[in-house]
């Protein structure tokens, strides 16, 4: 099915538009519930906050009003959606919902990246990508929502921020040389907004430059009463100097000398492009004049700037969905500027600074991973001895070869844990167990091992402070005890890591522990739940910049699901969709396909073709897929390698270490493994 695409515009009253046309919204409490999701940006909203958003004093049935609203918006905005087949746009999550707008559906949101990509780019560049953003405005944003509090911070963000595109927009003109294009719109935007200085600074410029000396110096005149009769304030210094310059014809005022008085080559002398309101905006400001400081300061220095790229880079990496993707491409570029500089010391530190947590262990770009570790291995060969950025080196291959059966990873990570307890350093330490963790799936039943690591990851990065790892123990911990079936305990370390994720701004945290959430339905034999709550979970991956745990995880864990429900491997093939995205668990799939189509033959060639899963937190589970095909088509071969491969887990939950999903107890298949091969179950 073909889904229609929405669209949405807030830059003056709320209207959604589909492919023919305007969607008809119904009345102002849809309007309002439709804004306050947008506002969230994707984010859940839960059925609470909208009761409280929607009315002063909540009537009795406000709840069941909000369900009957939502469900007016999901037919008006996806009127080709079978009966009872679930949103796609306006969906359920967890106590609330949550409207799954692409990134450029909503006109707000095209606004803000056009501006922020325009102050990137030359000023012939910028120009028409400014005068389209612009355009995109309607009237007030979120017009007919003036009073709504819920409103009021966003309103007020993107009316400065529009403000500052005006004056962005003029001072792409003043460097373009059309200086007289420029003063129509800033006359009208000071008529309506005169307390804003940088625009009166941008007017007396212009006027200047377009050969109205006397006009320039009115303008200077005017504001500096209309600052004082409104504002009871003075000019700044950037207007007094203006006014000194055009009085002394400063040649640096010409076109071409800088966007205004005292301009200086690399350094930004107009306003930052996007300002926003309350602690937002003072953090962008602070953003924007220390880059500009750092600029000026460094200058072409490439080593330095190589070596603070990769620290954003890293804070980029936990931002989540794009931002981690974003990393990863930009994580190689910077990787191959240090090697072309031909310092290996360069390169380990660009490489060792990007000490982002990983919690999966199939790696998300099994190619970029392949290039890392090869630059890691040239710095390594080139840097002998045992320091720090041997450290992080070595921590990084182990990351990065997670999922394979090199002998290299788990090496790697015995020296960097090595390296890092040698020289007492609790963040190289943290790193290194990272590496050792993604080294620790070589084979079943290791789960304790896992455990051990989680817990001193929390010890460490509790005492000194580094809270990204602390959540990497908590759930490193969380999947630890799942798989040994200790779900009380895994349930507080799911918490504590919600706990901090929310009050640190990691949203991938959430992501692992919804996920959880469905597997403790799964655990607990709710199967009809928790085939709902595993459907919502992997509406939560996407987006979210996992390429490597997304893919084919949603009809794998469906498959365990039926499984664990009582179904045989021939009743649950019959529901395999191989049509389905089951990324690199189809080979798992693909014997139950065929089994359930009754083609037991071509089912056996498939098993006999299955690899040894690889060594990851899903090697119980797929050793437990692979046991349940035998177990039904007699392949004594298959049972015998899967019984062998079981063994050490017994105890365990087969599947649970992953925190995803499960096949139950590995002591229930071992037994059955067994009596399929006609010999005495072991114990």
């Amino acid at each position: 099915m073909t889904w229609e695409r929405v669209a949405f515009g807030v830059l003056g009253p709320v209207v959604a538009e589909g492919d023919g046309g305007a969607l008809v919204l119904k009345g102002p409490r849809h309007r309002a519930v439709l804004a306050r999701l947008i506002v969230a940006r994707r984010r859940v909203v839960p059925v609470s906050r909208l009761v409280e958003d929607l009315w002063d004093e909540p009537p009795a049935g406000a709840v069941g009003a909000v369900q009957t609203f939502v469900g007016a918006l999901r037919r008006a905005l996806e009127p080709d959606r079978p009966p009872r087949a679930r949103s796609r746009l306006l969906v359920t999550e967890g106590p609330g919902y949550a409207l799954r707008a692409a990134p450029d559906a909503v006109d707000a949101w095209r606004f803000e990246t056009a501006v922020a990509t325009a102050a990137d780019l030359p000023p012939a560049a910028a120009l028409p990508r400014l005068g389209e953003a612009l355009e995109l405005w309607r009237g007030p944003a979120y017009a007919g929502f003036e009073r709504a509090d819920w409103a009021r911070g966003e309103r007020s963000r993107l009316a400065e921020l529009r403000l500052r595109a005006v004056e962005q927009r003029a001072e792409t003109l003043l460097a373009l040389g059309r200086a007289a294009e420029a003063v129509p719109d800033l006359d009208a935007h000071l008529t309506d907004h005169p307390w804003r200085e940088d625009a009166w600074r941008l007017l007396a410029l212009a006027l200047y430059r377009s050969g109205r000396q006397g006009d320039a110096l009115a303008v200077l005149r005017r504001a500096r009463t209309t600052l004082i009769d409104q504002l009871g304030l003075d000019p700044g210094p950037r207007l007094r100097r203006l006014q000194a310059d055009i009085l002394a014809q400063d040649p640096g005022l010409e076109a071409g000398a800088g966007a205004g008085p005292g301009a200086q080559p690399g350094r930004a002398t107009g306003p930052s492009p996007i300002t926003e309101a309350g602690p937002v905006g003072g953090a962008a400001r602070v953003w924007a004049e220390a880059a500009a400081a750092y600029g000026q300061t460094v200058g072409g220095g490439a080593r330095a700037r190589l070596e603070a790229a990769v620290g954003l880079i890293r804070n980029l990496a936990v931002t989540g969905g794009g931002g981690l993707e974003a990393a990863r491409e930009h994580r190689l570029a910077a990787i191959a500027a240090a090697e072309e500089c031909g310092d290996p010391e360069l390169t380990a530190r660009v490489i060792g600074a990007y000490d982002v947590p990983a919690i999966w262990t199939r790696s998300d770009d099994p190619e970029l991973a392949e290039r890392i570790v090869g630059a890691a291995e040239r710095a390594l060969a080139a840097l002998p001895g045992a320091d720090a950025a041997r450290c992080r080196l070595l921590a990084t291959v182990a990351l990065e070869m997670r999922g394979t059966r090199s002998p290299r990873g788990p090496a790697a990570a015995r020296e960097a844990e090595e390296i890092a307890r040698r020289l007492d350093d609790p963040a190289l330490l943290v790193f290194a167990l990272n590496g050792a963790f993604m080294q620790s799936c070589t084979r079943a039943g290791l789960a304790p091992r896992r455990d051990a690591i989680g817990t001193e990851l929390i010890a460490v990065a509790a005492r000194h402070g580094l809270v990204t790892y602390e959540v990497l123990g908590h759930l490193v911990r969380l999947q630890a005890r799942a798989a040994l079936g200790d779900f009380p305990a895994a349930d507080e370390h799911a918490a504590a890591a919600d706990r901090l994720g929310a009050r640190h701004e990691l949203p991938l945290v959430g992501v692992f522990t919804e996920w959880y959430g469905a597997l403790r339905l799964a655990a607990a034999g709710e199967t009809a739940r928790a085939e709902a709550a595993y459907r919502a979970a992997a509406g939560r991956l996407e987006g979210a910049g996992m390429p490597g745990l997304e893919r084919g995880l949603l009809p794998l864990a469906l498959l365990c699901l039926r499984l664990s429900d009582g179904d045989s491997a021939r009743e649950a093939g019959r529901r395999v969709d191989l049509g389905a995205d089951w990324g690199p668990y189809r080979p798992w799939a693909e014997p139950f396909a065929l089994l359930g189509a009754g083609a037991e033959a071509e089912a056996r060639a498939a098993l006999r073709a299955l690899p040894e899963p690889p060594p990851d937190l899903l090697y119980e589970a797929l050793c437990a897929l692979e046991a349940a095909v035998a177990r039904d088509v007699g392949d004594r071969a298959a049972l015998e390698r899967t019984h062998a491969r079981l063994l050490p887990a017994t105890g365990q939950l087969a599947g649970a270490a992953s925190g995803l999903l499960t096949l139950g107890p590995v002591d229930a298949h071992l037994p059955a493994i067994a009596k399929a091969l006609g010999t005495r179950p072991p114990g």
